[in-house]
């Protein structure tokens, strides 16, 4: 399996007033193609900030952050905007979708950046929607969507590049137990046609989805575990 995810001892520090607070203390961790990894941790573990660097969204004090092959360590702010937008399919707990546009306008946002005409963007939004089982809502806005076709529309933002990786932010953060079953659901599928899935969660039986999860605890890894048993098929808090 090639590698996707590498950091090598890194920190990061952030001044608040007169006081400096060190997020991560030197992480060390890899990530294969195809792998369904889960960071957890407690409020201030680090795990948010450790997503936010390997999304490309924020750049380590020191140490260095290997993705896809290249160095991002060091990336202007407009070479991590690109390969962010190129390598990274994101998935938030918010959905942060457009509430004026339509479900395929949403899908197709990312590839307006990318480049592709009008007509390759609907295509590719689509069928992305079609993925996620949302062939028959293009034209919906999403208002018009419960949470949870809400979120799938969201996935279908984040995979229509084709990512290296999907980075999902406690992605049933704001759903029913039903909803989250059912997105969760979703996941296993995309990772079993061969995706990459980084999730944050804060929640044990929602982390027991992954394969493999990472703990974090005052911004050093705790635990890096494989998960001999993920869940598949039982309602989340049946």
């Amino acid at each position: 399996m090639s590698r996707v995810i590498e950091t090598h001892e890194i920190n990061k520090t952030y001044k608040m007033g007169s006081e400096i607070i060190q997020a991560l203390k030197s992480v060390s961790i890899t990530v294969d193609r195809g792998e369904y990894v889960a960071f957890m941790g407690p409020s201030g573990s680090g795990k948010s900030t450790l997503m936010n660097i390997i999304g490309c969204l924020d750049s380590p004090t020191s140490g260095t952050y290997i993705l896809a092959g290249k160095d991002v360590s060091d990336m202007s702010e407009n070479e991590l905007a690109e390969i962010r937008n190129k390598e990274i399919g994101f998935v938030f707990q918010t959905f942060n979708l457009l509430p004026r546009a339509s479900c395929l306008d949403n899908v197709a946002l990312p590839l307006v950046y990318a480049g592709f005409s009008k007509a390759e963007r609907e295509e590719k939004a689509f069928r992305a929607l079609e993925n996620v089982g949302l062939g028959e809502r293009t034209k919906h806005r999403p208002n018009e969507l419960s949470g949870g076709q809400r979120q799938r529309v969201a996935i279908a933002r984040a995979l229509v590049n084709n990512p290296s990786i999907i980075l999902a932010d406690e992605p049933t953060g704001n759903l029913d137990s039903k909803t989250s079953h059912d997105i969760m659901e979703l996941f296993h599928e995309l990772h079993a046609k061969g995706n990459t899935i980084i999730m944050v969660t804060h929640e044990d039986d929602i982390a027991h989805y992954a394969h493999r999860v990472i703990r974090l605890r005052d911004g050093l890894v705790e635990t890096d575990k494989i998960n001999p048993n993920p869940t598949r098929g039982v309602p989340v808090h049946a």
